[in-house]
């Protein structure tokens, strides 16, 4: 199936005028947007448009105080980030949520660890083999290169980082990846690498909600554009034909309905 063709499918995730206020405050109104398979939409606009707070929404940070979301066609309503998860969306934050000191294998299933049971008297102990096993086909998924699952994830460098955060997320069998400014701080190799992977996630099927500054990085991967002007969904856009200046362009320029 090509990537038009997916393009064409019913959503994974809609979001249906949704709004979100603090109080007084209101930080999104009326934004609907939907994500379909095997399809990388860029979140763009300054600071304070709203991009934060609508990743909090469909990480389950937050619940919309208007409008709705639905995912896979039901309504969908996470009362935190596991639920957000358990569904089939990941976040992946700038951060990374990385333990720099532990294995690669390890910080895949932090909190998830794989269990077996004892063979002299029958207690549950940590299925290692299994975990490395499962760690090393999660990475060889992805077009980065991770060559020792068991090398500490604070010696990889940021694209090979960024692997296995995905990879982590693809161990749950995520379906729509949110990717909070993954290249912020990378240099010109690493960049691409982390292209590389999103190429990758979009040939699998897979979504990704891809939010960044970097206007480069989301007219090299992204099929559509989403511009966010105070809280309101200014223009959607095919990122066809728009170039890092047109993008940067239409941020300034586009007025929120």
């Amino acid at each position: 199936m090509t990537g038009s063709e997916r393009n064409d499918g019913p959503p994974l995730l809609e979001l249906d005028r949704v709004g979100l206020a603090y109080g007084p405050v209101r930080a999104l109104t009326d934004v609907s947007l939907a994500i379909r398979a095997g399809e990388v939409v860029g979140l763009v606009g300054d600071n304070g448009a709203g991009k934060s707070s609508l990743v909090k929404l469909v990480a389950g940070v937050h619940r919309p105080t208007a409008g709705g979301m639905r995912w896979l066609g039901r309504a969908y309503a996470p009362s935190g980030p596991r639920d957000a998860l358990e569904a089939g969306i990941a976040t992946i934050h700038q951060h990374l949520a990385l333990a720099p000191r532990l294995p690669v294998w390890q910080n895949l299933f932090l909190g998830t660890e794989r269990v077996r049971r004892s063979l002299l008297f029958g207690l549950p102990v940590l299925d290692t083999a299994r975990m490395r096993r499962e760690a090393r086909a999660a990475l060889d998924r992805l077009a980065i290169s991770v060559p020792d699952v068991d090398r500490p994830v604070g010696e990889l460098s940021g694209g090979q980082r960024q692997a296995v955060a995905i990879a982590r997320a693809l161990l749950w069998n995520a379906r729509l990846l949110v990717m909070d400014e993954p290249t912020a701080a990378l240099g010109v190799r690493e960049t691409e690498e982390v292209r590389a992977l999103i190429r990758g996630l979009k040939a699998e099927g897979v979504a990704v909600l891809l939010v960044s500054h970097d206007m480069q990085d989301v007219v090299a991967v992204a099929d559509r554009v989403a511009v966010l002007r105070k809280g309101r969904l200014a223009a959607v856009r095919d990122a066809a034909g728009l170039d890092a200046d047109r993008l940067a362009h239409l941020i300034m320029t586009a007025e929120a309905a």
